[in-house]
C-alpha cells in the first residue's frame, strides 16, 4: 500500500501556544502541516493570513500545506508563496480560470492543489487533474472544524482515482479519524487532513500512526 501523507490541521491547535503545538505533531511524525486560510466571505469563518504563515515557516521543517478557502485566491498566491507555502490549494468554486491560477502557483515553485466542496461533482474537475499536484476532496462543508464526516463525498475519490495520474496526491479533509481514514484510503486517498482527531487526542503520536496504518 502506498504511503499515506498525514497533514494535521492547526485549526484545532492551541493558538496561544502555536509553536509548541506544531512541534508536538512534528515530533509525532506528521508529514505536512495543514493551514486553513479563511476570509469570512467564501466561508463564514475568519482564520489566519500571511504573517502567521510566515511565522510558522520559521519554527518548523514540515512542508506547509496551505488551504485557501477564500475568494479571489489569485490575488494572494504570491504573498503566500513568499511567506513559505510549499503547497497552495485553492477552491475550484472560487475561481473563473483554473488553468491560470495553477500556472500562477507553479510559477513560484509551489505545488498546486485544488479543492472541491461537498456539492461539487468530480466530473466538473476531471479535466484539470493533469495540471494539478494535489486534489482535495472536502468531506464536510468548509469553514469550521469538528464537523461530521460525509461518506457520500468520500465516494468521489473512486472516480477521481480512476482517471488520475499515479503521482497525483488525493487529499481528504473533514471529519477524519481512524475509522473514516480507512474508508478514504480504501477509496484511493493518499493524504489525510485531521484537526480535532489529532490535537484533541491524549496520544498525538498514536493518533497520527492510526491514520497512516
Amino acid at each position: 500500500m502506498s504511503k499515506v501523507i498525514v497533514s494535521p490541521s492547526i485549526l484545532s491547535a492551541d493558538f496561544a501556544n502555536l509553536e509548541r503545538e506544531i512541534k508536538k505533531v512534528e515530533d509525532a511524525c506528521a508529514d505536512w502541516l495543514h493551514i486553513d486560510v479563511m476570509d469570512g466571505h467564501f466561508v463564514p469563518n475568519i482564520t489566519i493570513g500571511v504573517p502567521v504563515v510566515q511565522s510558522i515557516k520559521k519554527v518548523t521543517q514540515l512542508p506547509l500545506d496551505v488551504h485557501l478557502m477564500i475568494e479571489n485566491p489569485e490575488k494572494y498566491v504570491k504573498a503566500f508563496a513568499d511567506a513559505g507555502a510549499d503547497i497552495l490549494t485553492f477552491h475550484y468554486e472560487a475561481v473563473s480560470d483554473v488553468e491560470k491560477v495553477v500556472t500562477q502557483i507553479k510559477s513560484y515553485g509551489v505545488k498546486a492543489g485544488m479543492s472541491i466542496k461537498p456539492k461539487t461533482s468530480p466530473k466538473e474537475v476531471l479535466q484539470y487533474l493533469p495540471l494539478l499536484d494535489l486534489i482535495l476532496v472536502m468531506t464536510v462543508e468548509p469553514g469550521f472544524g469538528g464537523q461530521k464526516f460525509m461518506e457520500d463525498c468520500a465516494e468521489k475519490i473512486t472516480e477521481i482515482k480512476s482517471v488520475a495520474a499515479e503521482d497525483l496526491i488525493i487529499q481528504v479533509d473533514g471529519g477524519i479519524n481512524a475509522q473514516t481514514a480507512r474508508i478514504c484510503t480504501q477509496f484511493g486517498a493518499n493524504s489525510l487532513v485531521a484537526g480535532n482527531y489529532i490535537y484533541k487526542s491524549s496520544d498525538v503520536t498514536q493518533a497520527i500512526y492510526s491514520l497512516k496504518s
